[in-house]
């Protein structure tokens, strides 16, 4: 997986996570719509997408751009950890 495959992914995971808390946003996409992910600010990322979505869409299927304005830096939610065994 390149780099902007792996940043597509984890932006769909977020995507889901917000259509999750937020369902009236999903009521705005069309039915069987391809949802093109866009990240503001990043160029390269954002037409790495859009050839994406020419090369995976058909005609007439309906396509979503979905700009992602700001976003949060991943956190992890591991509370305590401990180091059981080292191995040399």
């Amino acid at each position: 997986m390149n780099v902007m495959e792996r940043k597509n992914t984890d932006l769909i995971k977020e995507f889901n996570r917000y259509i999750r808390e937020h369902p009236d946003f999903a009521d705005a996409i069309p039915q069987n719509a391809f949802v093109i992910m866009q990240l503001e600010g990043d160029e390269e990322f954002n037409n790495w997408s859009c050839q994406l979505a020419k090369s995976h869409t058909e005609k007439d299927e309906p396509v979503v751009f979905v700009r992602i304005k700001k976003i949060m830096p991943i956190r992890t939610r591991i509370k305590e950890l401990e180091l059981c065994k080292q191995i040399a």
